[in-house]
């Protein structure tokens, strides 16, 4: 018998006080987490313990849930050239959150499982539940509460945790998070090239309190930037409608001004085609404000691209975004 579970990530400010969990029915749920980690490292740690707490399944077939197209795609399509590279992408820089990565790659051999992507936040009794108890646990580690952990798979009290991720223990520099950019997927109608991996954003920074703030706030919102620019991601509405702004504006290459729902409708029905990314610059404006730059290339040529995320009610959105075409 197919055994469906959900699994998801919390994270409160992205990076902050972060939860995961996964979710089958309520006597059949796991929840843990860390005082400070990302959304992404919150999806993946929910994956590698739902693996470990079914492992006695052996062959039964895992169904997994996930709203997270990152967390799809290292395992079902970028893992396998990542390893043949020693865990290090095309360009030679090391995979981000490859602790968690590598551990739940050794978990997949002799299972059989499915991933199947779901809408977040639009209802889905499973994945709404694996939400709830995912941030129910950041929120504990925010307030200074024990979490609660829930009954595991058949009332053993799910898997043995897990150490916590290099970065996500306690505030560190960007330097030993290992954050990074890839290859790109290309712009589509509103010159939003995609990201599939991420590259290395600064080589050294400042240990003080707030620039190294600063800094996690660079590399939270070049995540979004990476999962906004996916191509599965693109072409789902409600996902756009999720992490664009309600006031976002973009200039595109062309010289066009669009707004929100129909940049939202363009990109839902032509995704975009291949293009190479390349970062320029990801700098904090202010404490509510990043910018990223960078360029994208494709078989038409070039433009130079530049985001603005702002900080609402909690979380980051795409606020403005303009393209420049360089001929």
């Amino acid at each position: 018998m197919t055994i469906t579970a959900a699994a998801d990530g919390s994270a409160l400010g992205n990076p902050g006080p972060a939860g995961w969990a996964w979710y089958i029915d309520e006597e059949t749920w796991h929840a843990g987490g860390w005082p400070h980690g990302t959304n992404n490292q919150g999806e993946l740690m929910a994956v590698l313990d739902l693996f470990r707490s079914t492992a006695a399944l052996g062959q039964e077939p895992l169904r997994i849930l996930c709203d997270s197209q990152y967390v799809i795609n290292c395992v079902t399509k970028w893992m396998p050239g990542w390893k043949r590279r020693g865990w290090k992408k095309a360009d030679g820089k090391p995979v981000l959150n490859v602790d968690l990565l590598s551990q739940i790659d050794a978990e997949l051999a002799g299972r059989n499982y499915t991933f199947e992507w779901v809408k977040g936040h639009a209802g889905h009794p499973l994945n709404e539940a694996a939400d709830t108890k995912a941030r129910a646990v950041a929120l504990a580690y925010q307030s200074g509460r024990a979490p609660v952990e829930g009954p595991g798979f058949g009332g053993n009290g799910g898997a043995a945790p897990s150490p916590a991720p290099s970065s996500a223990a306690a505030p560190q520099r960007p330097a030993d998070r290992g954050a990074s950019l890839g290859a790109a997927e290309g712009a589509g109608a509103g010159a939003l090239g995609a990201v599939p991996e991420q590259a290395g954003l600064f080589d050294e920074i400042a240990p003080e309190p707030e620039q190294a703030e600063r800094a996690r706030d660079v590399e939270a919102v070049v995540e979004l930037e990476q999962e906004l620019l996916d191509p599965g991601v693109r072409g789902d509405y409600g996902q756009l409608a999720f992490l664009l702004h309600p006031e976002y504006r973009e200039i595109g290459a062309s010289g066009r001004l669009w707004g929100r729902e129909e940049l939202i409708e363009e990109l839902v029905a032509a995704p975009g085609s291949q293009a190479r990314f390349e970062l320029v610059d990801a700098v904090p404006l202010a404490s509510d404000l990043v910018q990223v730059v960078y360029r994208t290339v494709n078989g038409t040529g070039s433009a130079l691209r530049s985001s603005l995320w702002q900080r609402t009610e909690g979380r980051w959105r795409l606020r403005f975004h303009q393209g420049t075409s360089e001929g």
